[in-house]
This record gives C-alpha cells, sequence and structure tokens, in this order.
C-alpha cells in the first residue's frame, strides 16, 4: 500500500499538468481562438521544434549567465552570511541595509548597469547576483542563527576556536536551510537573467522574448516560457541532488520521521 501511495504521489504532479495542457489545447481549438492571442500547447511545441536551433544558441547564452550570477551570489552569500553571525557589531549594522535591498524594484536598477557596464554579460550577471544574493543569505544566516548556544557553549568551554565551532557544529546544522535558500535563488537565476536581457541585449532568451513580442509571434514567446520553466526545474532538481549527497543524514531523519 505505501509503495502504490509513493507512485501515485510521485506521477500525480505529471498527471495535473498533461490534465491542464490537454484542457487548454481544447479549449483553443473549440472557441477558435487565434494563434496570434494565444496558440495551444501543440502549436507551442511545433515551434519549438521548428526553431530548435536558435532557441538553443539563445538558451546556452541565458543559462550561462544565470549560472555565473548564481554561483557568485551564493558564494558571497556564504561569506556574508558568516561575517555576520560572527561578528555581532557588523550583523546589527547591515540586517538592516540587506532588508532594506530588497525594496528597491531591481527592474528600476537594470537599466542603470547597462548605462555603467555597457551591453555585454556583466549587466545580466550582476542582476542574477543581486536576485539570487539575498534568499540564499538570509536562509543560511537564519540556519546560523538558530543553532544550540548550549551546544557552541559546550564547545567553547573545551577549547574550540570560532572556525571549528563553524566546520563542526554551526555548518551541519546550517546546510539544510542554506540549500533550501539556494533553491529559491536557483529559480529565480534564469528569470533574473531574462529581465537583464529584456531591458538591453543582442541575444539570449530575453532577447529572443523581445523580438518574438514585437512580431505578434505569441507562440515563440511562449516557447521561450516553456524553456525558462524547465531551466528553472532543472535547476532546482540538480540543488537537491546536491543536497541529497551533501546532506544524507538529513534525508535519514526525514524518511526516519515519516515512517
Amino acid at each position: 500500500m505505501k509503495k502504490s501511495a509513493s507512485i501515485v504521489n510521485k506521477i500525480s504532479p505529471y498527471i495535473t499538468v498533461i490534465l491542464l495542457l490537454s484542457i487548454w489545447e481544447v479549449l483553443v481549438r473549440l472557441e477558435h481562438v487565434p494563434q496570434y492571442i494565444l496558440p495551444g500547447p501543440v502549436q507551442i511545441l511545433k515551434t519549438l521544434a521548428a526553431s530548435h536551433e536558435l532557441l538553443l544558441m539563445h538558451t546556452l547564452i541565458t543559462l550561462e549567465e544565470a549560472l555565473l550570477g548564481f554561483v557568485l551570489a551564493s558564494a558571497i552569500a556564504f561569506v556574508t552570511a558568516f561575517m555576520l553571525n560572527n561578528i555581532s557589531w557588523l550583523n546589527r549594522a547591515l540586517y538592516p541595509v540587506l532588508i532594506l535591498s530588497q525594496t528597491i524594484p531591481i527592474i528600476t536598477l537594470a537599466p542603470l548597469f547597462l548605462i555603467w557596464f555597457g551591453w555585454g554579460m556583466l549587466p545580466k550577471i550582476i542582476v542574477v547576483i543581486l536576485v539570487c544574493f539575498f534568499p540564499a543569505a538570509i536562509s543560511l544566516l537564519n540556519g546560523l542563527n538558530s543553532i544550540d548556544p548550549d551546544l557552541v557553549n559546550l564547545f567553547r568551554s573545551m577549547g574550540a576556536s570560532r572556525i571549528a565551532i563553524f566546520n563542526m557544529v554551526k555548518l551541519p546544522a546550517a546546510v539544510p536551510a542554506f540549500f533550501s535558500g539556494l533553491k529559491i535563488s536557483a529559480s529565480y537565476s534564469i528569470m533574473a537573467a531574462v529581465i537583464g536581457e529584456w531591458l538591453g541585449a543582442q541575444q539570449g532568451l530575453g532577447y529572443y522574448m523581445t523580438l518574438s513580442q514585437k512580431s505578434f509571434r505569441v507562440d515563440q514567446v511562449l516557447a521561450a516560457v516553456v524553456i525558462i520553466s524547465l531551466l528553472s526545474l532543472l535547476l532546482v532538481k540538480v540543488i537537491d541532488f546536491i543536497e541529497y549527497s551533501v546532506t544524507p543524514w538529513n534525508h535519514f531523519k526525514e524518511e526516519w520521521i515519516n515512517s
């Protein structure tokens, strides 16, 4: 019974997606909706097949921008969380600034990056860093701050240094929280790269979507949306796999609780 229930839980999302796409296709055909307003899933798949070479070229550019920005954002977030957790006055000074930075719409800063850094890849990478940094940093910082202080004091009483306490106590306990933030950042990274390309680029999925919108090729726009969604899902699954490999104890604990 448990095995069959597990199989149902795994395939139910796919069944839901197929059902929704089928309803979409049927409604478009029954209502005779013009393709320049809303094409059906079948037409979108045809567009993906017909333009696969062009889409692949633009996809690789966007993926490169997103991955570079995501990796840099993750590294900066790790260092920032480490410093804020270990330096109390720096935490008090910078934590409100981090929160305040999220109130600034990124779409208002992106055009300035084009003016300051040109039309190359750098402005898009900066946009990705700004979008991906905050979830990863805050998740890791909250994980580090939630460690049992009695456990930390125990290690201090045995003469452990701050680095040793961080490596042996804080980091192993905070890694699951960090990966939760990384999943959020990974899902945002592709979107952030596309936003940067919307505002000024000569290649990439955002550039492709802009040209398609101006040509009233809604099928091409939605084809790019499909690729963006799949890439975001793929990145999240990669982070899931890395988390499973790095923190096997966390999954064993969950399986034991569920059983």
